[in-house]
């Protein structure tokens, strides 16, 4: 299990931290976009009040698990662009690495980026081993993503009711 894991990552372009209220605009204009969310959850948009729940669910989980999801902001203009980490709620399949990108954010790697910093981050002191990834079968850029990790598609379940595969991240 993670414990007291350091809270921010930095990257060449990328700054990975700790969510705070001031994020709450940009990550509701996030979860706001249909093509955003069309993959993530239950696959379409969602308020600002659901937005809020879900920073709250992040921080939450920090300071019940010791790790979590971190907001990602470009180093350049410190702008909000995403989220990535790792979570595992009651219930959950097993610890996810997980992501997510405003759309003008999108081809440009940062996904890759932020995901490699976290599985350092989480392998190299922290033992993160048996990793997964959910991904809805037509997300072709997460699937993308997950296998420039490295991660192989084990199996297809049902998750939050629809298709999901769980692709697994090797240990490295």
């Amino acid at each position: 299990m993670l414990r007291d894991m350091d809270t921010a990552i930095t990257t060449e372009r990328l700054a990975l931290r700790q969510f705070a209220p001031a994020d709450l605009e940009a990550y509701a204009a996030m979860c706001a976009d249909a093509e955003v969310m069309r993959h993530i959850g239950k696959g379409g948009p969602v308020g600002r009040d659901v937005a809020w729940h879900q920073l709250a669910f992040f921080l939450g989980h920090w300071a019940l698990r010791g790790y979590g999801t971190w907001a990602i902001e470009e180093r350049a203009c410190g702008r909000l662009i995403g989220r990535a980490g790792f979570i595992h709620p009651e219930g959950w399949p097993g610890l996810e690495l997980g992501w997510l990108l405003a759309r003008d954010a999108w081809g440009q790697g940062y996904a890759t980026e932020a995901c490699k910093a976290a599985l350092g981050q989480g392998r190299g002191q922290f033992g993160a081993l048996d990793l997964i990834s959910l991904i809805r079968p037509a997300n072709v850029r997460s699937i993308a993503v997950a296998e420039r990790l490295g991660a192989t598609l084990a199996r297809q379940v049902e998750f939050m009711g629809q298709d999901a595969l769980v692709y697994v991240h090797a240990p490295a």
